[in-house]
C-alpha cells in the first residue's frame, strides 16, 4: 500500500538481501500493554513513573531497566514482586500488528527476502505473539535477549541475526522504533529505518537513521521501490 509520503522518501542505497525486525513497538503494539501495566503496578507500589521515566526504559533490555527502577524507587524496591505484578496484570494480553505489517509481510515474501528478528524481550513474550499473528512461517531467524551476550544497543543482536541468515550486515534493511534499538542496527552496519513508535527522535537519533519513517506503509514503498 502506497501512502501521500512516498515522494519523500529516500531511495534505498542498494537492494536489501534481507530484513530484520525489531519486535516491540515495531511490529507488535506492545508498548502501550507494557506501559499500562507499569503504571497500574505503580500505584499498587505507591510510587510514581511520568511518561518521560517510562520512555527511558523502552528498547532497553531487562539488566539496563532493573537499574532505571532502582535509580527512580530506590535500591531497595521490590523488582520481583513489581515484574510479577505487571506479568500478572498484562496475563495472557496479546499486542495487535502495527498497521503496515502484514503488507510488508507480503512484500518480502514477494521478493523471497529472507527475514529475521533481533529483540530484546525473552523467548516466552515471542512466541505468545508469534502463535498468535502466525508470524513462526515468516520468519527465518529469532535472536532474543537469551540469545546474546550483549544487548542492544550493542550491535550483536543484529550481527548474530546476519550471520545466521548468512547475508552480510551492509545488505540487510533492518526496521526498528526506538533510539536503543536504532543504535544497535547503526553500529552493526545495517541499512537502519526508524518508524517511531512512542519515543520522539532527537536529532542525534535522526542522524543514525537511513530514514525515518511514519508507519510501516513507508518500508512497504521503499522495498517497492529498491
Amino acid at each position: 500500500m502506497l501512502n501521500s509520503h512516498v515522494p519523500r522518501l529516500p531511495a534505498l542505497p542498494r537492494r536489501p538481501k534481507a530484513v530484520v525486525f525489531d519486535l516491540d513497538g515495531t511490529l507488535i503494539d506492545s508498548e502501550r500493554l507494557v506501559k499500562a501495566a507499569y503504571l497500574a503496578q505503580c500505584e499498587a507500589f505507591g510510587v510514581e513513573m511520568s511518561d518521560a521515566h517510562f520512555l527511558s526504559l523502552v528498547g532497553l533490555h531487562r539488566e539496563a531497566n532493573d537499574a532505571r527502577l532502582r535509580d527512580l524507587f530506590g535500591a531497595d524496591f521490590p523488582l520481583l514482586k513489581f515484574y510479577e505484578g505487571i506479568t500478572a496484570h498484562i496475563g495472557d494480553g496479546v499486542a495487535e500488528l502495527k498497521p503496515g505489517a502484514v503488507e510488508l509481510f507480503g512484500v518480502v515474501r514477494d521478493r523471497a527476502l529472507p527475514v529475521g528478528l533481533a529483540t530484546s524481550s525473552g523467548p516466552g513474550w515471542v512466541e505468545r505473539h508469534f502463535a498468535a499473528h502466525s508470524l513462526h512461517e515468516r520468519f527465518c531467524v529469532i535472536v532474543t535477549r537469551d540469545d546474546v551476550t550483549n544487548r542492544k544497543p550493542h550491535p550483536e543482536p543484529y550481527l548474530k541475526a546476519a550471520e545466521l541468515l548468512g547475508v552480510a550486515p551492509g545488505d540487510v534493511l533492518a526496521v526498528e522504533d526506538s533510539p536503543t534499538g536504532l543504535r544497535s542496527a547503526s553500529a552493526a552496519g545495517m541499512m537502519a529505518v526508524l518508524a517511531p513508535d512512542l519515543i520522539v527522535p532527537d536529532d542525534e537519533t535522526r542522524a543514525l537513521a537511513l530514514c525515518v519513517v511514519e508507519t510501516l506503509h513507508d518500508v512497504v514503498a521503499m522495498i517497492e521501490s529498491a
